[in-house]
């Protein structure tokens, strides 16, 4: 097993424990993928992001007991933050996250809160991430064995997800650009951070059939793309690490700056791959 950070192996091993208090002779297998996994850890920023396997679906009946290991988690350890589903082994591999009745409900943990129902991240990114470098925690070596997905698969679904989730936000991000460039500073770092290093992980996905952390996508922008945008993502990387920088640069011009990059890396990503013939939308 990869090491983990500390301050991680410390919050498994209370997280472990709980669980075994809570839920006796249930835990199956506990497994971390995310930015540990990808050995990108980031104090203080980064969440601890699991999948936990158990021997039974767990229900609505079970949330006293989950929302209690999670709970002392929290009062304990302020960061980092669990973040992840409770499954049964044949839920390995899964993409649907649709739920036909209670019955194929989730238990899932996101953003501090404890919730049942539809889990958004079964997607080939998650399972991609676990196969090739996720990390067994306790329980039996399954990882190597989920089937797929694919290159061409998970390209498809970046690609995808370019031309929903991130055309809409830039569409969303020009229509509201004068209240968001008096957002305080931290808020549009936080954006910049996101958007910049977020579609530079794509790029790369499309580019090179595989995953790669936040900062590694940066390096690797600084490596292919024209220096024109290599400022911002310096600027991006160095929110990311937690390296406070001087802005020279008026908050208008730097909110500017993220749109042009997101249309250009767009369009950009579109123009490698149209041989897959996704639907795109407007970016103006």
């Amino acid at each position: 097993m990869k090491d983990l950070p500390q301050i991680v192996d410390k919050v498994l091993l209370e997280y472990i424990n709980l669980f075994n208090h809570y839920l006796p002779e249930t835990l199956e297998g506990l497994y971390v993928h995310g930015s540990i996994a990808l050995e990108a850890y980031v104090n203080d920023s980064s969440d601890i992001d699991f999948i936990t396997v158990t021997k039974r679906r767990l229900s609505k009946e079970d949330s006293s007991a989950l929302y209690r290991i999670h709970k002392t988690l929290q009062q304990k350890f302020q960061k980092p933050d669990m973040d992840g589903v409770y499954i049964v082994k044949d839920d390995i591999g899964k993409m649907d996250s649709s739920c036909k009745d209670e019955n194929e409900m989730h238990a899932y943990f996101n953003n501090g809160e404890l919730n049942f129902g539809e889990y958004f991240n079964f997607n080939p990114i998650t399972w991609y991430v676990m196969k090739h470098k996720g990390i067994r925690v306790v329980g039996p070596e399954i990882l190597s064995s989920i089937s797929g997905p694919s290159s061409q698969e998970l390209c498809q679904y970046v690609l995808h997800n370019m031309n929903t989730y991130w055309v809409r936000r830039l569409h969303s991000f020009e229509e509201s650009i004068e209240e968001v460039k008096h957002y305080p500073t931290a808020m549009i770092d936080t954006e910049i951070e996101w958007s910049v290093l977020g579609v530079l992980r794509q790029y790369y996905t499309l580019k090179e059939a595989s995953i790669i952390s936040k900062q590694a996508a940066g390096q690797y922008g600084l490596q292919e793309l024209p220096e024109e945008w290599h400022s911002l993502i310096r600027e991006a990387m160095n929110i990311r690490s937690g390296v406070q920088g001087v802005d020279s640069v008026s908050n208008d011009i730097r909110v500017k700056q993220t749109i042009k990059f997101l249309k250009y890396v767009i369009s950009l990503c579109n123009h490698m791959n149209v041989e897959h013939h996704i639907h795109r939308l407007d970016i103006r």
